[in-house]
């Protein structure tokens, strides 16, 4: 069973940064482009980041382009978000989620709607992050 389970969140002030982790269990996280998402109170689950398996592909949403960068180390099973220059509206539970590249190969590759959360699972407990002065 594919289990991601994600740490790394925290409470920082506006313009701090915070790296996440997402480390993957029960398959190898190669076999997955991995996710992340998140969710603020009372709003819809929205995706940040996208890494292809090998991490030569990425995709992120305007709302984070330029702040956010996600990197990936096979070896260890483990998937980091990189969050610069936070913002108040950075504030939520953020989550990784698997998407399977044999289910959704355009996707896997980080291309078309590749954020399209109905297609991702596996999701994990999710980590809080606050940003507030």
């Amino acid at each position: 069973q594919l289990k991601l389970v994600e740490s790394g969140g925290g409470l920082v002030q506006p313009g701090g940064s915070l790296t996440l982790s997402c480390v993957v269990s029960g398959f190898p996280s190669k076999n997955y482009a991995i996710g992340w998402f998140r969710q603020a109170p009372g709003k819809e689950r929205e995706g940040v980041s996208c890494i292809s398996q090998s991490g030569g592909a990425t995709y992120f949403p305007d709302s984070v382009k330029g702040r956010f960068t996600t990197s990936r180390d096979n070896a260890e099973n483990s998937v980091y978000l990189q969050m610069n220059n936070l913002k108040p509206e950075d504030t939520g539970t953020y989550y990784c989620g698997a998407l399977d590249p044999f289910v959704h190969r355009v996707q896997a590759q980080c291309r078309g709607t590749p954020l399209y959360v109905p297609l991702w699972g596996s999701w994990g407990q999710g980590t809080q992050v606050t940003v507030s002065s």
